[in-house]
């Protein structure tokens, strides 16, 4: 395959065969290598041949091969001529990230960082086919598909506040609970408020770095040694059902032939299957803002249990990974309506951009980008720049370098347990071999991802973060 270099982080796969748009891959060489060996590559080259892709297919510094899109795959579509594709958006529909800050320091919570920790795994259940701490009816699973963080915080799980410090604002107005399966809603019922396992986790963390003061202050974060709370998690069985019921649909109504791969099966987006999905991924993309609002709310309590405070843990942001939605981008010179889809990908808007809340307009949209487990994490800041060059996205974490069966071979979870112990950071589990299969050396170094897409300009660096106490499903 032709790679052609623009620069020294930026790499482009001219259009060539049955492509409709260059393919173009921001990386460093160290970056580029890891991907290599996969897929990734070749999947950005299929995904360029897709119908009404406009400008270009897009790999962000944490990619890896995926379902069809890469992971770290961005792509926007033309509203009439173009397509939705549920391998553009992900089998974990809204797998994203919600920061809080707090009031405390490292050095206030330290006695008690063990019990804090021990509350918060009490109080936020996590591992596989965990359930929640309610248990809802489908009438109300249905008016939460259609109302997202909303619900919650109407019902007491969380302040206004929140939703306008949520992407969407915690809520997806397009979505249809009715294009849920019965299935999908059987999965949903008893797992509102869980964490759910894999790359899914709960950190503590403490403030490390500031490398941008302005930016810091507007989100909240005052000073090195702050601390934070992290959560990432998605849609769980609900949306991974969602996902599995339209590709079977769409295979089934309009087939593979003509597609570069069948893993990239899409209905034009104006089409009422396309329209169908659309809807559908809206309402588990609701489900995965109440989940994470829910565990935040649990999160609080845990905060006002052990230390007898919470105040002053407002939440910084919620991101999505995994969706696609109806947004304005400029191209050719004017502005349209497009089908962005971001697959393992971040939203990065820059300053001005009426998305961003008003706390955050003057310096750009808060991107959180976690590390792998007992890795820092980073807080960016998007920029006008990203609108340019890959329609305001960057990455969403550090990307996986070898599989989970791979790394459950080579790595012994207790082993990881006490190197992080030796470390300082307190770590609780459900399982040893879901702690080998997170293990560090599994992904690529988020060091060196942040520091592409900040000298892409995909995003601004703000601060970097580290753990004090893990939580895995």
């Amino acid at each position: 395959m032709e790679l052609m270099r623009v620069d020294e982080n930026t790499w482009e796969i001219p259009r060539q065969g049955a492509m409709n748009v260059p393919a173009r891959i921001y990386a460093s060489h160290k970056l580029l290598k890891s991907v290599q060996g996969d897929q990734t590559l070749l999947q950005a080259r299929n995904v360029a041949c897709l119908p009404g892709i406009r400008r270009m297919a897009y790999v962000m510094p944490d990619a890896h091969q995926g379902y069809g899109f890469p992971i770290g795959g961005v792509a926007a579509f033309d509203l009439d001529e173009g397509v939705i594709s549920p391998g553009g958006v992900g089998y974990d529909i809204n797998c994203g990230v919600r920061l809080l800050r707090t009031d405390f320091t490292a050095a206030d919570i330290e006695a008690r960082r063990k019990e804090l920790l021990a509350e918060i795994f009490k109080d936020v259940p996590a591992g596989v086919g965990k359930e929640g701490v309610i248990r809802l009816s489908f009438g109300v699973l249905r008016e939460i598909l259609a109302r997202g963080a909303a619900w919650a915080v109407e019902n007491g799980y969380g302040t206004a506040d929140d939703l306008r410090m949520t992407e969407e604002g915690g809520e997806v107005r397009d979505a249809d609970p009715a294009g849920v399966s019965p299935r999908a809603l059987e999965r949903g019922v008893p797992q509102l408020g869980t964490l759910g396992a894999g790359n899914h986790f709960l950190e503590i963390q403490k403030v490390d770095k500031i490398l941008d003061a302005a930016a810091a202050r507007a989100f909240g974060l005052e000073a090195e040694g702050q601390v934070l709370v992290m959560i990432h998690c998605g849609s769980r069985g609900l949306g991974h059902q969602v996902a599995s019921d339209y590709i079977q649909a769409m295979e089934n109504e309009l087939g593979t032939d003509g597609l570069p791969d069948r893993e990239l099966v899409a209905a034009p987006f104006r089409s009422s299957l396309g329209r169908r999905y659309y809807r559908a991924m809206g309402a588990a993309v609701n489900y995965a803002f109440a989940n994470r609002q829910m565990i935040a709310h649990g999160v609080r309590g845990a905060f006002a249990k052990v230390l007898g405070r919470a105040e002053g843990m407002r939440q910084v942001y919620d991101v999505c990974h995994n969706v696609a939605k109806v947004e304005s981008h400029e191209v050719d010179g004017r502005e349209i309506g497009l089908c962005v889809h971001r697959k393992g990908a971040t939203r990065s808007f820059g300053p001005g951009r009426s998305e961003i809340p008003d706390a955050y307009r003057a310096v750009g949209q808060p991107v959180i980008i976690p590390g792998s487990m007992g890795t820092a994490s980073y807080i960016l800041a998007g920029t006008d720049e990203a609108e340019a060059l890959s329609f305001g996205s960057t990455a969403h974490g550090a990307g996986r370098v070898m599989s989970r069966h791979e790394a459950s071979r080579r790595f012994r979870g207790e082993r990881i347990r006490d190197d992080l112990a030796a470390r300082g950071i307190e770590l609780r589990a459900t399982s040893w071999k879901g702690v080998a299969e997170e293990a560090s050396e599994a992904y690529k170094d988020v060091d060196e991802v942040v520091r592409v897409s900040h000298a892409v300009g995909l995003g601004r660096l703000v601060a970097r973060l580290v753990p004090i106490g893990v939580m895995k499903g």
